[in-house]
């Protein structure tokens, strides 16, 4: 039977798409949910899954066309022929719940059911038969999962869907409930161990087996030793086995008190972590979730999180990231002589150029990617129809820096998230827009109006593999500045995994580009249609500035960095850009943001 792909609904503001790359040719095999095709809009590229598995028999919509939403753009033959009508309508409701939309919770009720019958035919280490708990879908790129707590122990009475353990991702934090009622009979996954999607976490029993809990927690003892050299994750939960293991205090022993075993089964892990490296999204500019385990773990080193490359999902920081960083800090030590001789007989460490490459694309005549066409009609469009000029001021944000320095690490460990400046120019930016509406408002060309918004939402530039892209952090101004930092991490770690929404690139009133992360000291930067001011953030240097004190005018070394206001004249005057800016340059200098800091 012919099952008919269509072009999805991609947004609210979304009405067509353009078949930019068809990923399979007409006659060749497709499996339920394997990337078909791409498809470019105004706002975001994606790629359009299969709904069903079978036959590509038609391509009904060429590259380089544009469709409306809901047009046929290909039809699939599942070989199952006219009887078999009714799992094809299930296999194109399928998408539905695939995508995200699916919440943990609809999964686990579904990924409880599932393992039941499966447990009552298997049974742990000898155990009572029992149900296991899995690790249930927490989102389409979630992968795996890192247990924090569990809120039983075993031989404790649980309730169907009563919380039984809590687990942490690189998208959110989470409960897991107890998929039936009974008694914890085995904890498989201790805390602070990293499992994968549908891995065994516990086995829960019928209310009258309560005497296997003795057997089932000795039963993971001897399997995690045996999987040792298997999994490099072992190490972690080596320590907590070795608790009840009280029979075997020789492997107790080694497990605890043994930094040599410790990284002998994460020495073959660097090796194939370093090309993981390159493959993975590059670090995460904004900062990603990292898990209490690796946050000890790199204390302990004297690690950096700030400087690790995360070789996990979406670029987490994961165990063997932080110890190869410890591994190579302490090889860099053993070696301080070359280091010393690049010393210059100033006293100035001499700094070599960087290593450049030549670009593929040298010599190459391409076509131009749909998104960068739309990119460049919109800049366009912006300088053809506004009256835009910039306006500059230099701020000094020492305090702010000595400010973040001093909270970065408390507040990554309490909010999850890595504390970049960024997040406090955005608070400033939104705080000043509450007080100067002519920044924040849109001109309604065709009926001759101003709206001047009541809401902050502000659109953050990231750059991207495809090109530059702008989320928008929706109500900017109401939140506070952990709000800003996980909302921009987010946002970020969207674009740059090509998981983006068109509704999260649209909705904007004002935007910020941080073109001084790449290291430009300022930008003229392009109003986006539909605003009439933007602002740029340049890179913050150190330099000697005149300071004024009680005691007088002093020059010292502080921290220094330009704001850029680019605006419509249409509706901005000079003095408005200027009132603007110098009230984020009061706020920034200030710096007085100890209280949402716990400082």
């Amino acid at each position: 039977m012919a099952v008919s792909v269509t072009l999805p609904a991609l947004g609210e503001s979304v009405t067509e798409g353009t078949v930019t790359r068809w990923l399979k040719a007409e006659g060749e095999r497709v499996e339920a949910d394997e990337p078909l095709l791409e498809v470019s809009t105004d706002k975001v590229d994606t790629e359009i899954p299969s709904p069903a598995a079978g036959i590509l028999a038609s391509i009904k919509v060429a590259e380089d066309e544009t469709v409306e939403v809901g047009a046929e753009l290909a039809l699939i033959d599942d070989g199952t022929g006219a009887p078999a009508a009714a799992p094809a309508p299930a296999a194109e409701e399928a998408p539905a719940p695939a995508p995200e939309p699916a919440a943990a919770a609809p999964s686990t009720e579904q990924a409880a059911p599932a393992p039941a019958p499966t447990a009552e035919a298997a049974t742990g280490a000898g155990s009572a038969e029992g149900t296991d708990v899995v690790l249930p879908a927490l989102g389409e790129s979630v992968t795996e999962g890192t247990v924090t707590r569990w809120l039983k122990e075993v031989g404790d009475s649980v309730e169907a869907d009563e919380p039984l353990l809590e687990v942490s991702t690189d998208k959110v934090d989470t409960e897991i409930p107890a998929p039936t009622s009974g008694v914890l009979l085995e904890i498989t996954v201790a805390e602070d161990e990293t499992a994968e999607v549908g891995a065994k976490l516990a086995v829960i029993g019928a209310p009258g087996a309560a005497p296997a809990a003795a057997p089932a927690p000795a039963a993971p003892a001897p399997a995690p030793a045996a999987a040792a050299p298997a999994a490099p994750a072992a190490p972690a939960p080596a320590p907590a086995p070795a608790a009840p293991a009280a029979p075997a205090p020789a492997p107790a022993a080694a497990a605890p008190a043994a930094p040599a075993p410790a990284p002998a089964p994460v020495t073959p892990a660097p090796a194939p972590a370093a090309p993981a490296a390159s493959a993975a999204t590059k670090a995460t500019d904004e900062g990603a979730y990292v898990t209490p385990l690796v946050r000890k773990l790199a204390a302990e080193n004297g690690v950096d999180l700030g400087a690790v490359k995360g070789t996990g999902v979406g670029g987490r920081i994961r165990k063997q990231d932080v110890v190869a960083a410890a591994e190579a800090a302490k090889a860099a030590a053993a070696a301080p002589a070359p280091a010393a001789a690049a010393v210059t007989a100033g006293g100035h460490a001499a700094k070599k150029a960087p290593s450049l490459e030549a670009s593929p694309l040298r010599g190459q005549t391409v076509k131009m990617p749909r998104i960068r066409k739309v990119i460049g009609d919109n800049m366009v469009k912006a300088l053809h129809e506004q009256a835009q000029l910039s306006s500059v001021v230099e701020v000094d944000v020492t305090r702010l820096m000595k400010l973040r320095g001093r909270a970065k690490d408390s507040f990554a460990a309490r909010e999850g998230v890595k504390l970049s400046p960024m997040p406090f120019f955005v608070k400033a930016a939104a705080q000043a827009l509450k007080a100067h509406a002519p920044v924040n408002a849109r001109i309604n060309e065709a009926e001759g109006t101003i709206t001047y918004f009541d809401t902050e939402s502000i659109g953050i530039a990231v750059d991207s593999e495809k090109g530059l892209m702008t989320p928008v952090i929706k109500h900017a101004g109401d939140l506070n500045i952990a709000g800003i930092a996980k909302a921009t991490a987010e946002l970020a770690g969207k674009v740059r995994a090509n998981k983006i929404t068109p509704d999260e690139l649209s909705g904007a009133t004002f935007t910020i580009s941080n073109t001084g992360s790449r290291g430009a000291l300022f930008d003229t930067i392009i109003v986006p249609p539909g605003q009439v001011a933007i602002l740029g953030i340049g890179a913050t240097v150190k330099r000697p500035a005149v300071i004024e004190t009680e005691e007088g005018t002093v020059i010292g070394i502080r921290d220094m960095t330009y704001l850029t206001l680019s605006y419509d004249h249409r509706l901005v005057d000079g003095a408005d850009a200027a009132r603007y800016l110098t009230a984020v340059k009061a706020i920034l200098e200030a710096g007085e943001f100890e209280v949402e800091l716990g400082l």
